[in-house]
């Protein structure tokens, strides 16, 4: 027992010596990489200020064609991922790497082109969940002693593959957040611009019109929406469906009325310049109210931090003279007895 124990130990370390050793290589490696291609990069920067010093033109003809090369070749990457995601998405492995949730949540990404969107969406969770528990077993291998080898490759796989798995939803998910959040901002605009619009004697269309190809700029989410939701109107549908999306997949309470308000007046007709008016009046103040409410909140967090930082210094200006004159007098005491 004591044997084999003292072998375990020898193991233990070697394997330890070994990681610690393949640790240092990795870094010396990284780091006379990463300095040899600041060389290159340096090198490179003073023949293009030489070469554009000598002839400018040519100078600014190679740029350009380096550019363009390398921009090439990013795209015949993507094109490629691309061709890889729409096959390996097709059949039952395209429904059970992408669910109905998934790609409902690729539609209210706002891509342009939604099938590459979901292509590139399928490639990326496949090589990731097969690449990170690959990537971590071959760092595993040599790290681990011998004993907890085998654990540790079930744990890294299981983690590997869940994280590989959920990273392309993730990112996903945070650009419908940013989106929703964007949306909320331009809603007053938007309201603002048809009770304008409607004012000056546009139908609901037309207005829909003029919001899409000239605002298109100052309200990129909600003008995006807008353009789809006029597209599939002109396409046959009626306009609560193309705004169906619009109302519903945003979670915003006052946008789903908007949205409501213009299907009734597109339905019925009359004025809504009113409506939509005191409609502004609201979200505005709803806003106001949300702003006083962060504000709340951060002067509440701000305490903690004026606690550990600014009360310390207070004390140490109001109160030092104090406790340096009584720690000299007790100095003194003890120093005469």
């Amino acid at each position: 027992m004591h044997a084999l124990m003292q072998g375990w130990d020898a193991s233990m370390l070697q394997a330890a010596a070994l990681g610690l050793l393949a640790l240092a290589v990795l870094v010396v490696g990284v780091s006379m990489a990463m300095q040899q291609a600041r060389r290159a990069r340096n090198q490179r920067v003073v023949d293009e200020a030489v070469a554009t010093r000598a002839d400018p033109a040519a100078a600014r003809a190679e740029r350009a064609t380096r550019q363009h090369r390398n921009a090439r070749a990013v795209g015949q990457a993507v094109d490629r991922a691309v061709e890889l995601g729409g096959r390996w998405g097709q059949g039952r492995l395209g429904s059970l790497v992408m669910a109905e949730e998934d790609r409902r949540l690729v539609d209210m990404a706002g891509y342009e082109q939604l099938g590459r969107a979901r292509a590139l969406f399928i490639f990326a969770r496949l090589v990731l969940a097969a690449g990170l528990p690959l990537a971590g077993l071959l760092l595993l291998d040599g790290f681990a002693p011998l004993g907890n080898r085998m654990l540790g490759w079930i744990c890294l796989a299981f983690f590997g593959f869940g994280l590989g798995w959920m990273l392309p939803k993730w990112a996903v998910q945070r650009r419908v957040s940013q989106r929703k959040r964007a949306a909320a901002e331009e809603l007053p605009l938007l309201i603002d611009l048809l009770r304008l619009l409607q004012g000056v004697g546009l139908s609901m269309d037309q207005s829909l019109h003029v919001v899409v190809n000239e605002f298109r700029q100052a309200m990129p989410v909600l003008a995006a929406e807008l353009k789809v939701a006029v597209e599939q109107y002109a396409r046959g549908r009626t306009r609560e469906q193309s705004l169906a999306r619009l109302a519903n997949g945003f979670g915003n309470d006052d946008l789903g009325a908007i949205c409501r308000l213009i299907a009734q007046v597109d339905r019925h007709g009359g004025a809504v310049q009113e409506p939509l008016q005191r409609f502004s009046e609201r979200v505005r103040e709803r806003r106001k109210l949300e702003l006083k409410e962060n504000v709340g909140r951060l002067t509440v967090k701000m305490t903690g931090v004026m606690v550990l930082t600014l009360l310390p210094a207070l004390l140490i200006v109001t109160g030092g003279a104090g406790f340096l004159a009584v720690i000299r007098g007790l100095s003194r005491v003890a120093g005469a007895s």
